[in-house]
């Protein structure tokens, strides 16, 4: 709608994931450096986590295109409380054959699996996401399944990805077996207010614009309205570019995102994102 009006070649600030857009502010650095360090020091489970719309699964999606192609991954994401076993739902995510088959006999293939691609000289990594879906006796199945090992190698890593809860459900007295295996962990936490207006020009820069478009104001307000986060700031700068588009104004200045925030707080389906 407006991407021509503003010189721009796609819309910046789309809210569905996507590596291409990814900004590496202070705090996804050292979040995707962990999954790195993880992954090359066969840590047998890797924990991230974070607030809903931080970017986590962006930056799953950035990890997943660059792995080595001697790493064999397996993706679930449509985890659900009902649960009580993934196997076949892991078996699912590796292209296994899953339907029909007895648990033991489930076991036996993801075992068999496991052993033929470490026999191949490659490593075996799950990625769970939306992880804080799962229930504790999910979460005990996948730690049964990381004890299966060869000559003393770990075959099976596993990366959780997820919501501020599945922190709080490692917590629990009854999941330290499993707490005790987490290798690495990190939290992603919202943008620091100085990380906001750096994250908006990126995006702009990657859409196909240089020349800033929000200013300084702007972005300091959109910052404190998001309270830093990735989604909100999105939906936020998005309405503010339909405003400006409509209003044919040249920058988005913070006059125009205060006119939208009022906006939505009156008009708006959802409250106030404040």
């Amino acid at each position: 709608m407006y991407e021509t009006f503003y010189g721009l070649k796609v819309n910046p600030f789309s809210i569905q994931p996507d590596p291409d857009f990814l900004y590496f502010g202070r705090r996804h650095t050292y979040a995707y450096a962990m999954m790195e360090y993880g992954i090359r020091d066969k840590a047998g489970f890797i924990v991230i986590s974070g607030e809903i719309g931080c970017g986590k699964t962006t930056l799953v999606r950035h990890l997943l295109n660059n792995l080595a192609s001697s790493l064999t991954v397996g993706l679930v994401y449509n985890t659900h409380r009902e649960i009580a076993d993934l196997l076949e739902w892991i078996m699912l995510a590796f292209g296994l054959p899953y339907e029909g088959k007895s648990r033991v006999a489930l076991y036996d293939i993801f075992q068999r699996f496991l052993i033929e691609q470490y026999g191949m000289g490659k490593s075996v990594l799950l990625i769970v996401d939306e992880a804080q879906n799962i229930n504790p006796d999910a979460l005990e199945s996948l730690r049964m399944l990381s004890n299966i090992n060869a000559d003393k190698h770990q075959l099976l890593q596993i990366m959780l990805v997820g919501q501020p809860q599945l922190k709080n459900m490692l917590a629990r007295p009854e999941l330290i077996q499993f707490a005790q295996r987490i290798a690495v962990d990190f939290h992603i936490k919202p943008f620091e207010a100085e990380d906001v207006q750096g994250y908006i020009q990126h995006r702009l820069s990657i859409a196909g614009r240089e020349t800033p478009l929000f200013s300084p104001e702007a972005c300091a307000r959109i910052a404190k309205a998001t309270n830093g986060i990735p989604r909100r700031i999105n939906i936020l700068c998005n309405t503010a570019l339909v405003y400006g588009f409509s209003a044919e104004a040249e920058l988005i200045d913070v006059n125009l995102v205060e006119e939208v925030l009022s906006d939505k707080a009156e008009f708006g389906a959802l409250s106030n994102p404040e």
